[in-house]
């Protein structure tokens, strides 16, 4: 496909600000990380995978203009390329990078219609309670494991033990809920409005900030390895 060579201006700072977050904390987890960029009439959707989770991350950005293209790059050359503010107040992103090799999760994506929402889901407050009890858990018992058996196995097998479990009465997992306060998508407030949505074998979680994504048991995303540097 072809690049525009229009680049993408954003409706306000903030939308620049927050992407420019995002892509932070995917590369704090994947310094070569690649993100697929799909924009589609006044909005961008920027797809991630943080490999520790094995989840897709997505943030959405309000464009200021009409834009229709799709195309993956670097996560830390399009970091470089954002303008959080320019001399004219307003942010965008100066140059789309070069487009790379997309990574095998790249080619599948989560469905973009057909959502509905599924009942079961706690509230923000008992997600983070939750979340905060399994990270406790997870230390503990990493502490606990005798000198002969601290390896990166041994670890793995607690992290799938204690991320794999699911929240509420829904199929989704805890490591989802991991993944969406590590990339800033779960804050702290006790009104914050989150929803789990489902469509085909897909599952979503989402709040304001941006949503996670997977696909149901045996669908093809991978197994989990949370060890205690990611937690």
């Amino acid at each position: 496909m072809t690049v525009p060579v229009r680049s993408p201006r954003f409706a306000d700072v903030r939308e620049a600000v927050d992407l420019a977050a995002f892509l932070r904390r995917l590369l704090h987890y994947d310094r070569a990380a690649a993100v697929r960029l799909q924009a589609g009439g006044g909005a961008l959707a920027v797809f991630g995978r943080p490999p520790s989770f094995e989840v897709l991350a997505i943030r959405t950005a309000r464009l200021s203009e009409t834009h229709e293209f799709d195309v993956t790059v670097s996560a830390g050359e399009l970091l470089e390329s954002l303008d959080t503010e320019d001399a004219d107040g307003e942010a965008g992103v100066r140059a789309l990078p070069s487009a790379v090799t997309g990574p095998p999760w790249a080619g599948m994506l989560p469905p973009r219609g057909g959502w509905r929402e599924r009942p079961g889901l706690p509230g923000p407050v008992d997600l983070r309670t939750r979340l905060a009890d399994a990270v406790a858990e997870f230390r503990s018992r990493d502490a606990a494991l005798p000198e002969d058996r601290r390896t990166r196995e041994e670890r793995d097998l607690i992290g799938r033990d204690i991320w794999s479990r699911t929240v509420g009465d829904t199929e989704l997992p805890l490591r989802a809920v991991h993944a969406a306060q590590s990339l800033g998508f779960l804050r702290p407030a006790p009104d914050l409005p989150v929803a789990l949505l489902t469509a085909g074998a897909w599952l979503r979680l989402r709040t304001p900030f941006g949503s996670i994504a997977l696909r149901g048991t045996g669908s093809g995303l991978g197994t989990l390895a949370v060890t205690v540097g990611t937690v």
